[in-house]
């Protein structure tokens, strides 16, 4: 499928052995939209090794995975309390991944297999108490290194529940050799200013990660996640290559243990969106697979040039950026 400026897709049935440059200065960016096991910790790393190997045909440079997708999204939090809600939520507990864990050596040993950079979301379990969870983006390089990690700000309404509130110590880029990667969980999209952190840090990618929940018409409720709007936002603000990279999980991703906690399904709905804020690739919707886009990063600086809000398209007369601190807009112009 062929998308405006020499951008073009492969999904999972399409895949090539074959990596094209049609231009100098472009990358290649793949999102993995698949179910991981939930609950169980080592069977989702098992699957995300396999997603990754099976990414790294395509030799991308970036593979994107949704919102805490090691080892799932705590679905169970709209259900009512209950003894199973409990249940969940102490099961998900034991299945947090440590930064300094076998599940994120792993992960590095992956992403150095693949040769790719890998932005990936996990429950990461607090290492003195090891009784909190954060909803963390992982930012692995293609040599293994850990690069980043970046604990979602403040978890979403019912969220609170099973999500301690992170802090700004990931709240920046990473810089690559062709640029400059972020990233942020779900509804920090909404939150405004963590976006616009990054924004004023300069971002060339972003991985929008979220737990894949896009209904065909809005619902009745003020809460959802509306993430192809907020994540084509960031796109267009920004000027940035955009990641929107979902999870999956349908009825029968839930075991049978915690299936009356279930209430809807994440659908997925990643997507890849140029600088102008247009969606390229996808949405895949409802299942598995890759979306693959050789990225022109001459076309984000095209729209740098008409807009870059904490540049010339600023008033830094009026505004200041301060981030636990530490000045980042206007402070930081040499």
């Amino acid at each position: 499928m062929t998308g405006t400026y020499g951008v073009y897709v492969i999904c999972a049935d399409m895949r090539s052995s074959l990596r094209l440059h049609p231009m100098t200065e472009t990358i290649r960016l793949s999102a993995v939209q698949a179910a991981p096991r939930l609950f169980d910790k080592q069977a989702s790393l098992e699957l995300a090794c396999d997603w990754i190997a099976q990414a790294a045909k395509d030799r991308p440079d970036v593979i994107a995975f949704g919102e805490s997708w090691l080892p799932g999204y705590p679905f169970f939090i709209d259900s009512p309390l209950s003894p199973v809600w409990w249940d969940a939520a102490a099961e998900l507990l034991a299945n947090g991944a440590r930064l300094d864990g076998p599940e994120v050596s792993t992960l590095k040993k992956a992403a150095k297999q693949a040769r790719a950079d890998l932005v990936i979301g996990i429950n990461e379990l607090d290492p003195q108490t090891e009784a909190t969870l954060y909803c963390t983006l992982l930012f692995i390089s293609r040599d293994g290194e850990l690069l980043n990690r970046h604990r979602k700000l403040k978890p979403t309404h019912h969220e609170r529940s099973v999500w301690g509130d992170g802090d700004a110590k990931g709240l920046h880029p990473v810089q690559r050799d062709w640029g400059r990667l972020s990233g942020l969980n779900c509804w920090e999209h909404n939150a405004v200013l963590p976006g616009y952190s990054l924004m004023a840090q300069g971002v060339d990618v972003h991985v929008a990660a979220w737990p894949g929940r896009e209904p065909e018409t809005a619902p009745e409720e003020p809460v959802w996640a509306r993430q192809l709007l907020l994540s084509r936002a960031f796109a267009s603000q920004a000027g940035a290559w955009v990641i929107c990279s979902a999870g999956l999980r349908m009825e029968d991703h839930v075991p049978e243990r915690f299936r009356e906690l279930y209430l809807f399904d994440h659908n997925g709905a990643t997507a890849i969106i140029d600088p102008r804020g247009e969606i390229v690739a996808g949405p895949l919707t409802g299942e598995e697979g890759i979306l693959t886009v050789d990225a022109d990063l001459s076309l984000a600086r095209k729209c740098k040039v008409a807009s870059d809000p904490a540049g010339h398209y600023s008033r830094p007369d009026l505004f200041r950026l301060e981030v636990a601190g530490r000045e980042i807009y206007p402070g930081e112009r040499g």
